[in-house]
């Protein structure tokens, strides 16, 4: 029986109760964590209160629905919580390197901890990484003034938002699941765990699934509707190719996410039964729904950085693409396949032999057009002038990396292979050695090689650099011992083990473990020092890399309105194209007013009240449940009824603002590549470069 008020609820629902009644190791790392993110959040409500900056955080981010913004906030969330996985994942390694018969966590927290690291890494790192480079750069790329459905935008954010609120607030009230990432019935049906932790599970990737539809959603119809006159299909940045379908593979992919979870939900709030023991249901229905979504979601969280990796090469190289076609036909035939292949997330499962080989087969073939991906990367590359910058070792790690992963790939897609090390850490290596090095190093040099255009200056190149490497040894030091524990026979996800030659790999994994975390604060210290130094690493101009596509041709940071004028696009590479012809930075032969999206505040109500709503389906507190609900509707009910949505900017104000723009150029001086991570550089490419 719940209580009427506060449901489950109770004040011994939290670490601190558990490490003051049972104090030990385990509970204390419990209630440390939530102590961080308590004083963590008191830390920056203070500073908001003591720089009173609430104002300019509401009037100028919270509500606003420029996708620059948008796609800036979708990336600080992402880095949030990618310290917090980070940080996971070295407690896990400390734990398994002292686990020689125990360890000091105990088996329930280990479970709990591998499970909020997988979710969050997969769902609130690599998915937010993704949509707020996409957010950003996609609509500048193809000459756009915005999204197609900026408030959408805004909406999907908040509710990815709400997932990753839900998976802090299981860190400090309650406990999350324990059945890994995928959640796995039993482990989380209601006999097996009827706390919780499974719940906040259910809610935070329903909520954040749909958010990802959306804008899923959302990118397809800009791509398909918004490009500037003249860039049709075959003349689009590869990156926008591989967001137009990673787009579409989000808009078919994430539905199938939603209704297992729901599914689950009805077995553990309404008793139905199709994941439990009896009454007819099959677990084996989850584990095709879960990974209906789950293998294309590997791609659609690699494909993206495919995209930066295609735009970086081009860049670094001085050169036009190598196999441009080819790479938009890999990148379409990938996005089809990934749909094929998801069984072999199970081959053990039970398939006839039949099944097995007709997805082994299907798996093997999805890595022929990542091949030619890397081999076009490889040839642009080729006899280029190749600058050696942050963005470039992350694509120097990927090629040596990501191809170990995707040969252990092919090896796994062998399903009598996979039988002997599937539930080893012979898995574990290979999907790690897939997803960091195919999507976090992608994201990472994205940040770095679009960081300038968004806030006006470049990331301190030195500090880049170190964060690069450092992510690199530390990876392969992590990782790479778990292949060789996994053939000894070391099974993934246990608390403990037994045989002593597991240990001295135990150590050197977390070895590489501590240095991923120097490389994470690495990058907090880059962050402190280029904003420190951000007068001296501006480029205002906007084209510190000499690029070659639409985004580089406007200020930096560019105006609310991305172009004064509408773009003509005559080639592929178009700002390429221009500055070869000699004729960039030319004022408009006409402008004329723009309509933008008002600010609304309709994403971070949805944001608060489906927040609400899910604590109170969590706990058990239907009246809370309820009034979040009854929020939601208020809200798009209210939305539906206002009239002022949009605003006019006068052609003249947008006249001015690029005059002033051309004047700062022609008062510039043209940097060459050798001088490009100088104080001189202020983002302009000199003509010699092209």
């Amino acid at each position: 029986m719940t209580d009427p008020i506060f449901g489950r609820l109770h004040w011994t629902s939290t670490p601190f109760h558990e490490f003051f009644t049972t104090p030990g190791m385990s509970t204390a790392v419990a209630a440390g964590a939530a102590l961080a993110v308590i004083i963590g959040v008191a830390a920056l409500l203070w500073l908001l209160t003591r720089y009173r900056l609430w104002g300019i955080l509401w009037r100028n981010w919270l509500t606003s629905t420029d996708h620059k913004k948008i796609g800036i906030m979708y990336i600080v969330l992402a880095l949030v919580m990618l310290a917090r996985g980070v940080i996971e994942g070295v407690v896990m390694r400390a734990h398994q390197a002292t686990a020689l018969g125990d360890g000091f966590l105990s088996a329930d927290h280990f479970a709990q901890l591998f499970s909020t690291h997988g979710t969050i890494m997969i769902l609130f790192v690599a998915m937010p990484l993704l949509t707020g480079l996409i957010n950003y750069v996609v609509p500048l790329q193809i000459g756009a003034r915005d999204m197609a459905f900026p408030v959408m935008n805004q909406v999907s954010l908040g509710l990815t938002a709400t997932g990753a609120a839900l998976i802090m607030i299981s860190l400090v009230v309650g406990r999350f699941e324990t059945g890994g990432w995928s959640a796995y019935p039993s482990y989380t049906g209601a006999i097996f765990s009827p706390d919780v932790g499974p719940d906040y599970w259910i809610w935070a990737v329903t909520l954040s699934g749909i958010g990802s539809m959306l804008s899923g959603i959302n990118f397809a119809v800009t791509i398909y509707k918004l490009r500037a006159p003249g860039m049709h299909l075959m003349r689009m940045p590869l990156f926008t190719w591989t967001a137009l379908c990673t787009a579409i593979m989000m808009v078919y992919a994430m539905p199938p996410l939603t209704v297992s979870a729901l599914m689950l939900a009805l077995d553990r709030y309404l008793d139905f039964h199709f994941f439990t023991n009896d009454l007819g249901s099959n677990m084996m229905n989850y584990a095709n729904i879960f990974w209906m979504f789950g293998h294309p979601e590997v791609y659609i969280v690699v494909l993206p950085a495919y995209g930066v990796f295609s735009e970086i090469s081009a860049t670094y190289a001085a050169k036009r693409l190598y196999g441009y076609s080819s790479l938009v036909i890999a990148t379409m035939a990938i996005a089809i396949i990934s749909f094929t292949v998801w069984l072999h997330h199970f081959f053990t499962m039970g398939q006839s032999a039949n099944v097995n080989a007709v997805f082994g087969i299907a798996t093997m073939i999805i890595a022929v057009p990542t091949g030619v991906k890397v081999y076009d990367w490889m040839a642009t590359l080729y006899r280029g002038r190749v600058r050696i910058t942050a963005p470039m070792i992350y694509l120097t790690g990927f090629f040596i990396l990501f191809m170990a992963g995707g040969l252990t790939g092919v090896i796994l897609a062998n399903p009598t292979i996979d039988f002997q090390v599937h539930n080893s850490l012979f898995l574990v290596a290979h999907f790690h050695n897939v997803l960091i090095p195919g999507t976090l190093f992608g994201m990472l040099a994205g940040i770095h090689y679009w960081f300038p255009k968004a806030f006006g200056f470049r990331l301190d190149e030195r500090l880049a650099r170190r964060a690069a490497w450092l992510w690199i040894i530390g990876f392969s030091l992590t990782f790479f011992p778990l292949y060789w524990l996994g053939l000894l026979g070391m099974p993934r996800r246990s608390a403990s083990f037994t045989d002593p030659a597991f240990l001295p790999w135990m150590w050197v994994a977390l070895s590489g473990a501590f240095i991923v975390l120097a490389a994470v604060a690495t990058m907090l210290q880059m962050g402190w020092v280029s904003i420190r130094d951000r007068a001296r690493l501006a480029v205002p101009i906007g084209d510190p890399w000499d690029g070659r596509t639409l985004e580089w041709s406007v200020a930096a940071p560019p105006p609310e309105w991305n172009f004064s004028a509408t773009p003509q696009v005559h080639a592929l590479d178009a700002f390429a194209v221009e500055k070869a012809a000699g004729r960039p930075y030319q004022p408009a032969a006409e402008y004329a007013d723009v309509e933008m999206a008002n600010n609304t505040a309709l994403g971070m109500t949805l944001c608060i009240a489906t927040t609400v709503m899910a604590f109170g389906l969590v706990w058990r507190i239907w009246w809370l449940a309820l009034l979040g609900a009854l929020a939601v509707v208020i809200a798009m009910t209210v939305r539906g009824f206002r009239t002022n949505t949009v605003r006019i900017i006068p052609a003249e104000e947008l006249a001015q603002a690029h005059r002033d723009w051309l004047d700062e150029v022609a008062r510039s001086h043209a940097v060459t590549r050798d001088q490009e991570i100088s104080p001189h550089n202020r983002g302009l490419a000199a003509a010699d470069n092209r």
